[in-house]
């Protein structure tokens, strides 16, 4: 029996991840109909991720819902997000970085929203119910998608409802694939994944701990790094109820782990001697894979579908929502009339570098786990082993900050080589994990800042381009930023804040900022003749022009 559904969406999205969910709501807000499939029953089956970087919390609060996920947190917002490297949880501490990731609440100059660690099935939960309540988003539980095929005016698709047990077929002017590493769509359109397989083998076991937070002296962490012979891994607490997760690294190709097995792991690598109960056990597999393709025609892939690497740094999850960013006010734009065919093609553009980027940091992170950093007598209670665990501790400090203290990837990646940005010719500065340091060059993320009423500068920007002008511009140039977007259907705000140590920020004296806060142009003066410019930037021709190469 085949049926038609009753909705009609302009974008068809596979995988309700945080990616889906992401362009879903990205879509939904912007009033655009859209349909997102995901073959289970439910959002958040795996704990996976479980760091929401700041980046993805601006995002969140962009849409609205950044509180939701605060309440959500199952620790506590407060809950301290301290890394502890130790030889086991009884054991010695080896040394630690606190507040990894940024996770502490209060107001930092940088960045809108600070981190948070929360497993990520929570996230999709905050991310589900919010995109049910856009008109227009519509969520099937228990829909496959079997095939697809498109042309010139439509994409369509071959679903089977997995619950009635039939099938339907369903038209849509765009497809997505955000269903991950084994994606369908990425299959279907002919793209491949190109890499490295087999970095390290692994396993996540999700258990219950009752009293284990209580029963060493570590002080709350929400990862404890175990380095030793034995049983080198990660372990942590998770979510409410006494439930952590145990993260075995490097494991040899004949190990395997059951339920009754992991509690006895557990007891081993931990030496607390607790009644551990396992919840799940996974193997997981470290590879490094970016997708050569990531749009054909009326298809495009985001988050694990195009690109896959070692968690270690938190980026997986949060780059999907990137994705999802980028491509999703593209495509708003496109089919509200005003974007042109060079916004699609600028999202592979903008994003392969920046997942090229997060990829190899990933990797530098992933070379020097706890098998490698294990040594013979490093838990020893006499003085070699002390000086065993100084030394030691020195090597994990130097060679981990980029891991936990990473605001120079997360919020420093830049647009060097998109067709869709104004690029000024300024000299591109050299790429630092570390340190992020603001700057209104086209391309980058619009610096951000406090106002004096207490509200995100980002709160004013609009939902299309902002254009944030110096006091001293002249409401006639402001006029004529207004009637040149406003006649090529370009929805504009125009902020005049009290500049102040904005002028820092925004040297030049007018800065136009795209939907998803990226720089699209600046300059002391609005030209004479804008045409090429707004062409530019709303994808109505592509300029190439000798730019720095992205991240040099």
């Amino acid at each position: 029996m085949k049926t038609s559904p009753p909705v009609i969406p302009r974008v068809l999205i596979v995988g309700a991840g945080p990616a889906g969910l992401a362009l879903a709501i990205e879509l939904g807000q912007r009033r655009i109909p859209c349909l997102l499939l995901e073959r289970n029953d439910r959002v958040g089956y795996a704990p996976r991720a479980k760091t929401t970087n700041v980046r993805t919390r601006e995002h969140l609060r962009r849409w609205g819902i950044a509180p939701q996920l605060r309440a959500a947190s199952p620790l506590g917002v407060d809950y301290p997000s301290n890394v502890v490297f130790c030889t086991r949880l009884s054991g010695h501490e080896l040394t630690r970085f606190e507040n990894a990731f940024f996770c502490a609440p209060g107001r930092n100059p940088l960045y809108a929203e600070h981190a948070q660690w929360i497993p990520q099935y929570s996230l999709e939960e905050v991310l589900r119910a919010h995109a049910q309540t856009l008109p227009g988003v519509e969520i099937r539980f228990n829909s496959e998608v079997l095939a697809f095929e498109q042309d010139a005016a439509s994409v369509q698709v071959t679903v089977r409802d997995l619950q009635r047990e039939n099938t339907y077929t369903v038209s849509a002017d765009y497809l997505v694939g955000a269903d991950g590493a084994r994606s369908l769509v990425r299959e279907g359109m002919g793209a491949k994944l190109e890499g490295q397989y087999g970095l390290s083998r692994n396993y996540n076991i999700v258990f219950h701990a009752p009293g284990l937070a209580q029963a060493h002296a570590l002080g709350p962490a929400i990862m404890y790094w175990q380095i030793n012979e034995d049983v080198p891994s990660l372990i942590g607490p998770m979510d409410r109820g006494d439930t952590w997760f145990f993260m075995p690294t490097g494991v040899p190709p004949d190990f395997r782990l059951d339920a009754e097995g992991s509690a006895a792991l557990i007891r081993r690598a931990t030496g607390i001697d607790l009644p551990y109960r396992a919840l799940s056990t996974d193997e997981w597999v470290a590879s490094r894979f970016l997708g050569d393709n990531y749009r054909d025609r009326r298809v495009f892939l985001v988050g694990d579908a195009c690109h896959l690497h070692p968690p270690f740094g938190g980026y997986g999850m949060n780059m999907g929502v990137a994705d999802s960013v980028d491509l999703g006010w593209k495509l708003a734009a496109v089919l509200a009339g005003w974007g042109g065919e060079a916004l699609l093609d600028s999202y592979m553009a903008e994003r392969r570098p920046v997942h090229q980027m997060v990829l190899d940091e990933a990797v530098a992170n992933h070379a020097l786990l706890g098998n490698q950093l294990a040594r013979a007598g490093l838990d020893a209670d006499d003085p070699a082993g002390a000086a065993l665990r100084e030394d030691v501790g020195a090597r994990i400090q130097a060679a981990k900050s980029r891991e936990f203290t990473t605001l120079g990837v997360v919020l420093g990646y830049r647009y060097e080589d998109s067709p869709v940005i104004a690029h000024d010719g300024s000299r591109a500065p050299q790429m630092d994990y570390l340190n992020y340091v603001p700057s209104n060059r086209p391309g980058a993320r619009a610096p951000h800042a406090w106002l004096h009423d207490g509200s995100s500068l980002y709160d004013h920007f609009g939902e299309g381009f902002t254009l944030l002008a110096h006091a001293d511009v002249p409401e006639t140039v402001v006029q004529a930023v207004r009637e040149r977007l406003r006649a090529a259907g370009v929805p504009l705000t125009v902020l005049r804040p009290a500049w102040g140590a904005f002028a820092e920020l925004y040297p030049t004296r007018l800065t136009l900022v795209r939907p998803d806060q990226h720089v699209a142009w600046r300059g002391d003066d609005w030209p004479d003749a804008p045409d090429a410019l707004v062409a530019r930037i709303t994808g109505h021709t592509a300029v190439s022009s000798p730019r720095p190469k992205a991240f040099a």
